[in-house]
């Protein structure tokens, strides 16, 4: 996944989206890290895309490695010597930009500025990528530790040296920026502009940014009580497993317990953890409650309708986004209630409790899958995107942009990532089974999204953001997955592939969107002027999961304190993008399979688009109009397909 940053003041960091590119583009995927490195409510969300580590009685060396599996970082630097070469041209390129300062109201100096800055950025970005893949390599290699640690600090003088920019261009005057946009000059520059002009509504005096900046640490409090709080402080008591045996639950652990066959494992499992969020349920209600205050109060500030309104403001996406996800996704909630219980039949269970949402619903279907089946297989099912993108998937096969198999010291996970310039790269950590092909599909569909960008646009429009991340590599996952459905001949196989897309709709779109729900009105009564108390909170969460899961569950009623260990309700308003990229990934793919080539036109255009236009825009011109419900909507009628072909192979049992 690609991101974008923008260095400026902290008050200004929380109004502004990433109009220019200051540090290395991380487009590692969020639903690929490994649990330890993410947000610990996706190891429940997102479980089933967690590749399981094939145990091994050691792992080989680095050195010990395939050079074939590796990947060729000298197309970044061809050693360490021309990596020590741009470090010093980029370090001297960090005194030249001062020059700059005070200047920027003269369209010729803004414009050789702006110049300059993207040459700094670039350079940067590649020091920082290979310094950093290289550390990934081998974690305990203390030569690439210190790279590693060099790059991080260049990347921060970077930021320094180019932070005047933003806020100076900010104090011209309306009239100054629209002239700026017009003058042809400027012309590759406009989209920054065009934000900046768009943003400048909602920028206050000097004096005041610098008291909102000051107090900038102080707002992150929230987030960093509630960090401590449920990574160091709480502790969890023990659980007896599978094999009788007292262990202590994690956060790690939680999804395992989940997902055992044994029911009381699953059961004790959940009380322990909800009982334990329990005992705290006022400090976590108050430490929610600030976050959601301090929210109140920027967007407050910022002269925004609403928080919602002022978090949907970075991207310029649309109120009806958010609210059309949520209404739609309440039109859909019989799926929903037909998923469970259809999932209660298969457990066997005279009562599905909350316990019971991980259980697997079949046995494991064991596949051994080579990597290089894996890769013929991924190719196979990405056909419909025509010959121009299986050749530059098979470039990426070819050419070394994946670093395979798992070593000694290598970092955990798998990612995308790369720099402009070059082409993109993809760590894996490949077991031969089923998780690890569609991790391959997925990453590489990160990397070809990248790769076309990239390839099509400048670099500061080269940048796609979060709202669009996730759409290509979601997108690939769905055509591998319409392609074993269509190809499976054995009952068994079909049905545990079934379930497990089936249960990408149920925790990427339906839940995500019950939290984005639950987020939309613990705000709301905030800005009403109501205090959310645990009661209240956990009241709110009990009634949303009896209208998502339905009648065939019992909710029971320890689930009322989930809310207190979702970390992204600390990131307010930004879990809706996991449901709609995921919808958007689902339309994108029943069009492409059902139109044909006019659809696959479309879909590369939206892959060459990067992030020269607002997201929505770039969507829109691609067929998929998220301000409306039909993208929700299409991605329902997959999900009832899924649910009746699952009925029809249960039926009789």
């Amino acid at each position: 996944m690609k991101w974008k940053w923008l260095i400026v003041p902290l008050s200004l960091s929380l109004l502004l989206p990433a109009v220019k590119p200051m540090q290395p583009k991380a487009q590692a995927s969020m639903l690929r890290e490994p649990a330890n490195n993410r947000p610990k409510d996706a190891n429940e969300i997102l479980s089933i895309h967690t590749p399981r580590r094939k145990l091994m009685s050691s792992l080989p060396k680095r050195s010990e490695t395939k050079p074939e599996n590796r990947w060729q970082l000298e197309d970044l630097f061809k050693d360490q010597k021309a990596w020590d070469q741009e470090y010093a041209e980029a370090k001297q390129q960090l005194k030249e930009i001062a020059a700059y300062e005070g200047k920027l109201d003269d369209p010729l100096q803004l414009k050789a500025c702006f110049e300059l800055e993207d040459e700094v950025s670039m350079r940067v970005e590649r020091l920082y990528v290979y310094a950093n893949m290289r550390h990934h390599e081998d974690m305990a290699e203390p030569s690439y530790q210190a790279l590693s640690d060099k790059s991080k600090k260049l990347s921060v003088e970077s930021g320094e040296a180019l932070s005047f920019i933003t806020p100076e261009v900010l104090s011209l005057t309306d009239e100054q920026l629209a002239s700026f946009i017009k003058n042809p000059e400027l012309s590759k520059f406009r989209q920054t502009l065009d934000e900046m002009l768009r943003q400048k509504a909602h920028i206050l005096s000097k004096n005041e940014e610098m008291l909102l900046a000051q107090v900038g640490n102080v707002s992150q409090g929230p987030n960093t009580i509630f960090s401590m709080l449920n990574n160091a402080d709480l502790k969890f008591p023990k659980v007896k497993d599978e094999n009788g045996e007292e262990v202590e639950l994690t956060h790690g652990r939680y999804i395992q317990f989940l997902e055992s066959k044994n029911r009381d494992v699953r059961r004790e499992g959940f009380k322990a953890m909800y009982e334990t969020y329990g005992k705290l349920k006022n400090t976590l209600a108050a430490t929610l409650n600030a976050n959601v205050t301090k929210n109140v109060f920027y967007s407050r500030v910022r002269k925004h309708p609403s928080v919602l309104e002022m978090s949907l403001y970075g991207d310029n996406i649309p109120k009806e986004v958010y609210t059309n996800l949520i209404d739609t996704i309440h039109q859909h909630l019989p799926l929903m209630h037909r998923y469970m219980k259809l999932r209660k039949k298969l457990l066997k269970v005279d009562e599905l409790h909350m316990y019971d949402l991980f259980a697997p619903l079949v046995d494991e279907f064991k596949m051994n899958i080579p990597y290089d089946e894996a890769k013929t297989t991924v190719k196979e099912s990405l056909k419909p995107l025509g010959s121009d993108y299986l050749a530059a998937l098979q470039d990426g096969f070819d050419n070394k942009w994946i670093d395979v198999y798992e070593n000694e010291g290598k970092r955990s996970g798998a990612y995308s990532w790369g720099a402009y310039g070059t082409h993109p790269y993809v760590l894996l950590n490949h077991n031969d089974n089923l998780n690890s092909m569609f991790t391959l599909t997925h990453e590489m569909g990160h990397a070809l999204h990248s790769y076309y960008s990239d390839s099509t646009l400048p670099y500061r429009d080269a940048q796609y953001t979060i709202f669009l991340a996730e759409v290509a590599s979601t997108l690939n996952e769905a055509l591998l997955m319409n392609y074993m459905l269509d190809k499976s001949v054995d009952p068994k196989e079909k049905m545990y592939l079934l379930t497990y897309y089936a249960d990408q709709f149920r925790t990427t779109v339906f839940r995500q969107t019950m939290f984005a729900e639950f987020e939309k009105i613990i705000h709301e009564k905030v800005e009403q002027g109501e205090s959310l108390t645990p009661q209240e909170l956990s009241k709110i969460y009990y009634d949303l999961n009896v209208q998502y899961y339905g009648s065939d569950m019992v909710v029971d009623q320890d689930i009322e304190m989930e809310w207190a260990r979702i970390p992204h309700f600390y990131t307010s308003f930004y879990v809706y993008k996991y449901a709609t990229g995921f919808s958007a990934a689902t339309s994108f793919s029943k069009q492409i399979l059902e139109e044909g080539q006019p659809a696959v036109d479309r879909y590369l255009g939206f892959l060459k688009s990067g992030g020269s236009d607002y997201s929505i825009n770039i969507l829109k011109k691609a067929g998929v109009d998220m301000s409306s419900p039909e993208p929700i909507s299409q991605a329902m009628s997959v999900f009832e397909d899924l649910i009746a072909q699952m009925e029809q192979l249960t039926e009789g049992k």
